[in-house]
Order: C-alpha cells, then structure tokens, then sequence
C-alpha cells in the first residue's frame, strides 16, 4: 500500500477565541483563533517537512470555511474533513490569566466536530499513513466515539503507529470517570503516549509523575509515554529508560498549542528514527529539540498558524 501521508490525525477543529485587549469602551477583544489540537499537531509536523491529513467535521458556517481555508493553506490535505449542514462548528473562549494560564468556555451542545460517523471513517483513507494520532475530544459521546474506534482499529489492522494525547478537558465531559475511561481505552491501543503532568495524576491517582507512568506501563505496556510538565520540561519513558530534559525559559503570552507543538516535534523526530530501537542520547535530542518548539509558540497567539520553521527552533536552541 502506498503510503501517501506521514500521519494522519483525527478529532475536534475549533474556533479558540483567544483576548487581545480592551476596546475604547472597555469591553473584551477576542481573536478567532483556528484551532483544535490534532490540527496543531499536523501543523508542526508540515512545518518540518512531513505530509499530513486531517479527519474531522465542521459546520457550513463561516468558521467551518476559516478553518478549512486555514488548514489547507498551513499544508494538511482537507480532503476528509466533512461539512455538517445542520450544526454549527464548535467555539471555545480562552480566558487568559495574568500568570499565562488559562480557562475555556466551550461551545458544543452540540458542535459540529461531534458528528463525524462511523460510515464516513474510510480505512482506505487512513491505511494511507504511517501514523495515525488522536485525543478524547474526538470521544466525549457516543457517535463520534464509534467513529474513533473504527479509525483506531483499521490504524492498528493496517499495521501504522499510534499516537494518543488525552488532552483531557473536563467541562466538556458528561462526568470525569467517562473521560478516564476514554484515556484507558486510548491507553490500551497507542505506540506513544504523550501526556501531561496534571493528566497522570488525574488517570493514574499518584501525585509522584514516575510512580503515574510505572502504573501506566504495568498496566497498558506503551512503548514510549511523553510527560509533559510545562515550563519544567519534559521526560521520555521507554525500554527502562527515563531520560530528562529542562524546559526553555521565555516570556510567555499564552500557552495555547505548546503541548500540541512538542507532540508534532517528537512524532516527526519518531518519523525520522527507528521507532523500535531509539536510545537514550536520541530520546535527549528529541526533547531538546521539542521543549525549545513548545517554548517558542507560547511567545505567539495562536497554533496553527504560528507553528515555528525547523529553522527558528535551532537557532534558539544555539542562543
């Protein structure tokens, strides 16, 4: 089979209203970010070369024709991204703290990234990559959930690796321990797994991150697990290795897509290496190489269209 795309993604493609100041009235500016993580994904991923598609709905709307635009011209093939006729695409309100961080408003009862079906997830479509990514977003109820496992199967029928990010958002669950089983169910299928340091407190109920991802492994056997921890850094876990590196300190504005820009930095990494045999002095490059991307977006509005050149990212690196 012919390999057209190195990954394909699947899951939500939003509208992220991010605040951009005060108008002469004093009331809330907000910027219409594209966004969605799977997306954020892909876009660094075609930032350092690779192919990419995109699997996922959105509405017949002005923002469903942004975000369309937006995607196709940062690179990833639309070709299965589907239109719903009937349901708006999904928004969501970032408020931002002054610390950088950040709470959302989510509007999605329902949204249209919710209504891709089973029947429109074709396998000859995803047997296509080499990689097929997703998150629970694309898990919160039940349709759109069919339709995620259907994919997932034929990614692991069809022999590609599989990167899971949780990306857990809790107001848009119906109740936390249907999202913990979503994580479990994402668990039991992925090659890498790249999770955040909240997220493994959160799934695997221990404050320490080593004690989270030993219990993960035990239990799921994931070949590599990713562990985020923001402005600290991040680990890789895999073989019995656990290899560290420090985070990039900046000055953040927001930190919307830096999980997103680490994620797509080390799928392309793991593109580029043999996935079966990775050592300790790659998985280290791999991270440097990854935190110094995520690093450098938080400096940026927005995530798909601010994804760092391979070029910015080494010449920070080298300061």
């Amino acid at each position: 089979m012919e390999k057209n795309f190195d990954v394909i993604a699947m899951g939500e493609l939003l509208i992220d209203f991010t605040m951009n100041g005060q108008s002469e009235q004093g009331n809330n500016l907000f910027e219409a970010c594209p966004g969605g993580a799977p997306c954020n994904v892909l876009a660094m991923l075609n930032k350092l070369g690779k192919k990419t598609a995109f699997l996922g709905k959105v509405g017949d709307d002005q923002f469903g024709r942004l975000l369309r635009d937006t995607i196709s011209s940062a690179g990833i093939d639309a070709s299965n991204l589907l239109t719903d006729d009937e349901v708006n695409t999904t928004l969501a309100f970032v408020h931002t703290f002054p610390d950088g961080d950040r709470e959302f408003s989510f509007y999605r009862n329902p949204g249209a990234d919710m209504m891709l079906r089973e029947e429109e997830v074709e396998e000859d479509f995803i047997r296509q990559a080499r990689l097929f990514h997703f998150g629970t977003l694309s898990m919160t109820h039940e349709e759109v959930r069919k339709a995620t496992k259907k994919a997932l199967k034929a990614a692991k029928d069809n022999g590609l690796l599989v990167s899971f990010d949780p990306n857990l958002r809790p107001p848009l669950w119906s109740s936390l321990d249907l999202a913990k089983e979503q994580m479990e169910y994402g668990f039991q299928y992925c090659d890498i797994l790249k999770i955040s340091d909240n997220e493994i407190q959160f799934v695997s109920g221990k404050e320490d991150y080593d004690e989270g991802i030993r219990y993960l492994q035990e239990k799921y056997q994931i070949p590599l697990i990713l562990l985020t921890m923001g402005k600290d850094g991040s680990r890789a876990y895999y073989k019995g290795m656990r290899v560290e590196r420090a985070g990039k300190s900046v000055k953040a504005i927001e930190t919307t897509g830096a999980g997103d820009t680490f994620c797509g930095s080390s799928l392309n990494y793991i593109l580029e290496h043999d996935f079966e045999n990775l050592t300790e002095e790659q998985l280290g490059e791999m991270l440097t190489f990854a935190n110094a991307a995520a690093a450098l977006i938080t400096t940026r509005k927005g995530a798909i269209r601010s994804m760092p050149e391979k070029e910015e990212v080494l010449e920070f690196l080298q300061k």
